[in-house]
């Protein structure tokens, strides 16, 4: 087959323009195409006339003519061989090793590298914090209606990670040059998700379809021999001479420890597992501090965003709601130098309370697949670095925590998020009473001054920009568009360092894997990345068999 890209059409062309199209750019006539399939499709909203853009497989006639063509085409960026993006395992084994792999934590990358590792016959255990997705839904929905957090059941732990709670985003931009994206996608339809996301080229699920896509992933898992157990958080780890030995568990149900012996240990914590990171850092394991992000989210109308993007076409059934990416490197004052940028922007979505510790406020975004919500938000973050955080690895935690007490205290000690109209954040005033905008955050949002909910520095930074997106965006920095603080968890604080081998540096049997590890930067990349460290166990225990 061969791979065609750059096809443009029409927004509302007739079904048979494609083929046509295709038959033009090979200079070929239309019944020496024998097929053709879309593997993409995107939109180009740089013009006034709204494009559509594809990327086609074509089966031709004969296999004379694919050949003629490929010759005959040969060096032309968009007209290529349809590349072979089939998985194919790396090791299959008939019966698993008598010390069994381990993975703990259940979000995108460990979900992944449990499935591999389970398709490979490994027959993997799961140590998951959090309890299965819906009753995690239920804990939840506790804090963010009725203000009761429960510490180990919330947006960041529990079956699914925090990408249960959040667009469903699943593009990235990694290389993957084995189209490992291409098999996370095709795992996740075959457990329930839409055909669609294979199509087009931002796909997300949404959370009431991912809670569903998460349980048939786990019960193929289970059906492939491996055992996923929620409520169990390691608590300790047994290292011997450079290699891990064993996990101390403790059971959340009924507070009871037990000791598990383990020489592969997958560590897919996620961003969050603080306290697991504090005991890794006190038992040797490898680790840095990296740079990191932080910010407030930002909510506008979805409408008003729709027509700044997409203009006369908004409200198209086929582009559904726009979505918008902004990037600003501020020039004067305390920002100076520092990058402002938009983040895990979601569509038609809602900001939700994603805090995993008492007494902390932690902001985030999510949408339905449908992404009809009244509002759009992000993320406006502003990078930051070891430097403004010194003192070790986990400074950047301690960074987090105090931004999120404050925010805290800001929003009135009960986990409403502290808020401020746009308009009077750029002008430097408190802000007393909503605008037209409605913020979308639970528990509620009480405004104030967010003056200081960051460093003088994000705050001088964040100023500078956000009139600069109005002129990118129209109606962007509007006056009542409401920003809600704080967005502290952008990506791990830290880094476990780990080697070609996959495996941490200075601990063998041990792989940190994801986002947790800062080796991933959402769903896709996660589930990526679990594949790649998934083979890697593979290859580690049948060396050794």
């Amino acid at each position: 087959m061969i791979r065609l890209t750059e096809l443009k059409l029409p927004l509302d062309h007739p079904d048979d323009a494609l083929p046509a199209l295709i038959a033009k750019t090979l200079g070929i006539a239309l019944g020496d195409l024998a097929s053709h399939s879309i593997y993409k499709r995107s939109y180009d909203a740089r013009k006034q006339k709204l494009l559509l853009v594809y990327i086609a497989d074509v089966a031709l006639a004969s296999a004379e003519i694919e050949a003629r063509l490929l010759g005959q085409f040969e060096g032309n960026p968009h007209i290529r061989p349809t590349p072979d993006q089939h998985y194919y395992p790396m090791a299959h084994v008939d019966a698993a090793p008598a010390i069994r792999p381990v993975v703990v934590g259940f979000g995108p990358c460990g979900i992944f590298a449990a499935l591999l590792l389970a398709q490979m016959g490994f027959k993997p255990i799961v140590l998951e914090r959090g309890k299965k997705v819906r009753e995690r839904t239920k804990d939840t929905w506790g804090l963010w209606r009725k203000k009761v957090l429960n510490p180990e059941s919330n947006v960041q732990f529990g079956e699914g990670g925090a990408g249960t709670f959040s667009d469903g985003k699943l593009w990235s931009q990694i290389k993957d040059p084995r189209h490992l994206g291409r098999k996370v996608m095709l795992e996740f339809v075959k457990a329930g998700a839409p055909d669609e996301i294979l199509l087009v080229s931002k796909p997300h699920i949404g959370t009431f379809k991912l809670v569903k896509v998460v349980e048939n992933m786990r019960e193929q898992i289970i059906a492939l021999g491996g055992e996923v157990r929620f409520e169990q958080r390691v608590s300790d780890v047994l290292i011997e001479d450079g290699q891990i030995r064993g996990l101390t568990v403790q059971n959340l149900q009924d507070n009871t420890r037990y000791e598990l012996r383990a020489d592969h240990v997958v560590l897919a914590l996620g961003h969050s597992s603080r306290d697991t990171v504090t005991m890794l850092h006190e038992r040797g394991v490898y680790m840095e501090a990296k740079p990191f992000s932080v910010g407030f989210r930002i909510e506008h109308p979805q409408g008003l965003i729709d027509r700044a993007r997409l203009g006369q076409h908004a409200g198209h059934p086929l582009l559904g709601a726009a979505d918008y990416k902004l990037v600003h490197h501020a020039e004067t004052g305390a920002g100076r130098g520092r990058s402002v940028y938009s983040f895990c922007m979601c569509p038609g979505g809602t900001v939700v309370a994603a805090t995993s510790e008492a007494g902390r406020v932690v902001t985030n975004g999510m949408s339905q697949y449908s992404r009809n919500e009244r509002n759009a938000n992000a993320g406006i973050v502003v990078g930051i670095t070891p430097a403004d955080y010194p003192g070790g690895p986990l400074a950047g935690i301690e960074f987090q925590r105090r931004l999120e007490s404050h925010a805290y205290t800001l929003g009135g000690s009960n986990y409403e998020a502290p808020g401020q109209l746009v308009g009077d954040f750029v002008a430097g005033k408190p802000s007393t009473q909503l605008g037209n905008v409605e913020p979308s955050y639970k528990p509620g949002v009480l405004m104030t001054d967010l003056a200081s909910a960051l460093p003088d520095y994000a705050i001088a930074a964040m100023r500078e920009a956000i009139p600069v997106f109005g002129k990118k965006i129209r109606g962007f920095d509007m006056h009542d568009a409401v920003l809600t603080g704080v967005e502290t968890r952008t990506s791990s604080p830290i880094r476990m360092t780990r080697g070609d081998d996959f495996q941490s540096l200075n601990v063998k049997g041990l792989y940190p894997a994801g986002e947790g590890a800062s080796y991933a930067g959402g769903i896709l990349s996660a589930g990526v990345d679990g594949i790649e460290v998934a083979e890697a166990v593979a290859r580690s225990i049948t060396d050794k068999v």
